[in-house]
């Protein structure tokens, strides 16, 4: 087996200074069924965190309503303290009642109390990446950007990002905070933030594809996803993987995991180097999708 090197997907500077390897790790599969409490096989969830550095991947991502607070615990078990090129990125703003229950909760008071929790949580000093989960609408937006501000103001974030959001959102919230990432759904098939996407690439912004190695339809036995992966000896997700990444250089995918062997397929696909007319094809193809 080739030798397994996050180094391989490429690198990025979130805010122009923590340098990452472009495929990261999101730590959402190592709780419980529907992402809540703990996980069905707890010592493989450490074993797979374990695996991550060494596999070079040095940006985690994670939410304080992953379990809820599963996931930050779990990582500090397993990686604390962390190395000194380990980037762990949390989001906040969502609270959790049950099972695949999520519930916007944006009042500044919440988000500055949720990020400090998060702080002690992950036993760090500061929090290089810290997001706003979802923008509630239910209160001011520029109030939860000036919660964001205080934050960074404070020293107890050193960098902010925003999930599932608008270009419009995106420069609302730059007139308060440097916004560093952007977390949107995309993938091959998943293709309504291509605005978005365009905007951070111009902007030199992370874009941190959620959900990235979906491909629908196009993972079907004869599809031209299953057929360049054939040809490459590659899994589809792989293929998906290896698209994601050529797609932009801002693009930081964050595929999860609960299982090592997993874990292992998907830094084995950032080794993967599409030709500029297989990249086109399933371009097209997920453009239809």
């Amino acid at each position: 087996m080739p030798e397994l090197d996050a180094a391989k997907s490429g690198q990025f500077s979130i805010g122009g200074s923590i340098t990452v390897n472009r495929l990261g790790f999101g730590a959402m599969r190592i709780t419980g069924p529907g992402i809540w409490g703990p996980p069905e096989d707890r010592e493989e969830s450490i074993r797979t965190l374990k695996r991550v550095p060494e596999l070079g991947i040095n940006l985690i991502d994670t939410a304080n309503s992953y379990g809820p607070d599963v996931s930050e615990e779990l990582i500090r078990e397993a990686l604390h303290p962390y190395g000194s090129d380990m980037l762990i990125a949390t989001k906040g703003g969502l609270t959790r009642e049950g099972p695949n229950i999520w519930t916007p909760k944006g009042n500044p008071e919440h988000l500055i109390e949720e990020a400090k929790k998060s702080l002690k949580k992950l036993g760090v000093e500061q929090i290089d990446l810290w997001q706003l989960h979802r923008i509630d609408s239910d209160v001011d937006r520029s109030e939860q950007f000036d919660a964001i501000k205080s934050l960074i103001d404070q020293g107890i974030i050193r960098y902010a990002g925003l999930s599932e959001v608008s270009v419009e959102e995106i420069e609302a919230a730059s007139k308060v905070f440097p916004v560093a990432t952007v977390q949107n759904r995309y993938n091959l098939v998943a293709r309504g933030s291509e605005d978005v996407l365009d905007y951070c690439e111009a902007n030199k912004i992370g874009f941190i594809p959620w959900a990235p190695l979906a491909s629908g339809d196009l993972a079907v036995e004869g599809s031209i996803l299953d057929t360049i992966a054939r040809e490459h000896g590659a899994s589809p997700s792989q293929i998906a993987l290896a698209w994601i990444l050529k797609r932009s250089p801002v693009m930081l995918p964050i595929p999860g995991t609960s299982k090592v062997r997993h874990l292992e397929e998907n830094v084995a696909g950032a080794a993967i180097s599409l030709t500029e007319g297989e990249f086109d094809s399933l371009d097209e193809e997920g453009r239809k999708g």
